[in-house]
């Protein structure tokens, strides 16, 4: 099942709620639930997820405390090439089997460490049994949190010119806009041409910036960092408007998850 964020009552607890429970409860009783990684893609990104996962579960319980995980890694060539070849067939199968790698390692829940990849959500969805944590469902609801009716989103071409996406945002009732398309080649170019190698240049971010700010022009409130590796290069204090980190989103949502 794909989880629904703001059914679950525990995932609206602030950090404060979430540390007394850690000191009045879990410190003798809890069970921290096994959380999944399919990662790989890229691993620069991969990396972050699992940085962040034990950084912010640290915060929270204190001491020693580390995160229960398992990550099954795939070769981001082979996907890459599927990716440009438009073969979802193929990508479906290969998810799926991660997927399954981290249901017989015993994972709780999973979540898919990319936001494109996540144009397989179905097929994993419909060949496991346990929880699948929805990157753009988590978005939505932490933008649902600030007075924002349209965003902006950035990502892949794939993430930016697909429905996927930016139908679970809209259907919260936000509005989502994208760039235009050459903005939309250069972001993408960036992405595969040097954010997934760990390139980092001060003129791919200068560009960013600009597409941002013609978002914000046309009426974006917030933007959307719809690929795990863009806040790599974009961070809060580099724009006007609120930044939407899918990457550290979704790392909250699996932790709170994790431990309820």
């Amino acid at each position: 099942m794909v989880i629904k964020l703001e059914s679950w009552k525990l995932l609206r607890l602030n950090d404060k709620s979430l540390q007394d429970i850690s000191k009045k409860l879990f410190i003798k009783t809890y069970h921290m639930k096994t959380i999944g990684l399919i990662g790989g893609m890229s691993w620069e990104s991969s990396a972050v997820y699992y940085k962040l996962i034990n950084e912010r579960l640290k915060t929270l319980l204190g001491g020693h405390h580390s995160a229960k995980s398992v990550m099954v890694s795939v070769d981001f060539s082979e996907i890459e090439l599927l990716q440009r070849k438009n073969d979802w067939n193929k990508l479906n199968k290969l998810m799926v089997n991660a997927a399954l790698q981290l249901e017989r390692a015993n994972a709780d829940l999973i979540i898919l460490c990319t936001n494109t990849m996540h144009l397989c959500t179905e097929e994993i969805v419909k060949n496991t049994s346990i929880p699948f944590i929805h990157i753009a469902e988590a978005t939505g609801v932490e933008i649902k949190k600030k007075p924002i009716t349209k965003v902006g989103l950035l990502g892949t071409k794939f993430t930016m010119e697909k429905d996927f996406y930016k139908k679970i945002i809209s259907d919260m009732g936000i509005e989502v806009i994208t760039p235009n398309q050459n903005d939309r080649t250069i972001v993408h170019q960036i992405i595969f041409n040097e954010l997934v190698h760990g390139k980092i240049t001060e003129e791919s971010k200068e560009e960013y910036k600009t597409i941002i700010k013609k978002l914000e022009n046309n009426g974006a409130q917030g933007v959307i960092l719809g690929c795990t590796e863009i806040p790599l290069l974009i961070k809060p204090d580099d724009i006007d408007i609120p930044v939407f980190d899918t990457t550290k989103i979704h790392v909250e949502s699996a932790i709170k998850w994790a431990l309820q």
